[in-house]
């Protein structure tokens, strides 16, 4: 699914004396690496201001407290993404209001969004799934009308867009992983939040390191949640590649939709839909197929030594530790579809072509044998 292998021994020689850089400083714990990490990193977003912490998760949930979200309150959040978005708003306090997404972009529908705001709203987390920003001029208007926060999930668009302008600055704050998968991804656990609020950045700053401005004097209670320096330097070293890496995927992409139709498989398969306002990352690439087919159809490319995944499989109003919520099976048609019927094929800046054809002869093997089936 992802080549972190490959990409590190690209840049091994960098990434082995950035590590080596923050272990001679005796630096560990934030320090010149993540500041200027930080900086490097809201200046390719745009943004005002950017605070590393922990990983994408701790993202979510420091943007959730600066905002002084909690009990008694709700989060507008989709059915379908991975389970950090919901998580994180229980942990806070508040309650998650699941609002359907979009089938064709697997985004919020800002239509479904309109339908549960309450007086309680307090936020919307928009999910920019897969690469692809949310559509983010309703819910934008939404939000200013009912005066609600918009806190972006970025965790899989680093270096979208909408309308020209970078993911990251889209809403009040924005919430990043760099899990290893991610468009640029460090080797472990980190994240970052960006804002243009200046007030809001203090706020963070503090809130990830126990809620203090001054050592030992603490203004908030806040979390050990700081970014470790070595990820900052390993991090580093990746951001310049950031723009080839994503039009490498793009251009994969784009590969995946040609050798699709030149196999003769888009009437079995569905490709990933990019809007024409949006550029789309291609953190990953998600076709959809029948759900009588999905599952086997999984089975069959891991049994060809083809890597592919379920994001995501069941979604969030169905799972377990949810049902409290009170929300039941067909509540959310448009997500629970998308469980039935996404599939993710490999993609990553290093793909080749020959990979990919080998991909495609997998999935053309496996349409031609339900043929025979059926026929």
């Amino acid at each position: 699914m992802c080549d972190i292998r490959g990409q590190y021994l690209s840049l091994k020689a960098e990434m082995d004396a950035a590590i080596l850089r923050v272990l001679e400083s005796g630096q560990v714990i934030l320090g010149p690496e993540v500041s200027a990490f930080e900086a490097e990193y809201a200046e390719f977003c745009q943004a005002d201001h950017a605070i590393g912490c922990a990983d994408g998760t701790t993202a979510l949930l420091l943007a959730l407290q600066a905002l002084d979200i909690g009990p008694g309150d709700e989060v507008i959040v989709p059915p379908f993404t991975f389970f950090a978005t919901v998580g994180s708003v229980i942990r806070c306090g508040a309650t998650p209001v699941f609002a359907d997404i979009d089938p064709l972009t697997f985004n919020l529908d800002p239509q479904a969004v309109a339908a549960v705001i309450s007086p309680r709203t307090r936020a919307i987390i928009p999910v920019h799934l897969f690469g692809q920003c949310a559509e983010m001029t309703a819910l934008r208007a939404l939000a200013d009308h009912h005066k609600l926060y918009i806190i972006e999930d970025a965790a899989q668009s680093f270096g979208a867009e909408y309308d020209g302008q970078r993911c990251g600055t889209l809403g009040e704050v924005a919430c990043f992983s760099f899990y290893p998968s991610k468009n640029v991804g460090t080797l472990g656990d980190a994240g970052m939040v960006t804002t243009n609020n200046a007030n809001l950045a203090q706020k963070l700053v503090a809130l990830r390191n126990h809620g203090s401005e001054v050592k030992y004097f603490h203004k908030y209670v806040g979390w050990n949640a700081r970014i470790d320096a070595i990820h900052a330097a390993m991090l580093r070293v990746k951001l310049p590649h950031v723009t080839s890496w994503l039009q490498s995927r793009r251009e994969a992409a784009s590969r995946y939709d040609w050798l699709l139709e030149e196999a003769g498989l888009t009437g079995f398969v569905h490709r990933p839909i990019a809007m024409p306002n949006r550029r789309h990352t291609y953190n990953q690439y998600v076709i959809r197929v029948a759900a009588l087919h999905r599952d086997a159809l999984v089975q069959h490319l891991r049994s060809s030594g083809i890597g592919c995944d379920i994001y995501y499989p069941l979604a969030l109003h169905q799972q377990e530790c949810l049902q409290p919520l009170g929300y039941a099976a067909g509540d959310f048609p448009a997500s629970e579809d998308a469980a039935r019927t996404v599939l993710a094929l490999p993609i990553f800046p290093e793909i080749t072509e020959e990979q990919q054809h080998r991909v495609v002869a997998a999935l053309s093997t496996y349409a031609r044998q339900q043929i025979r089936l059926a026929g």
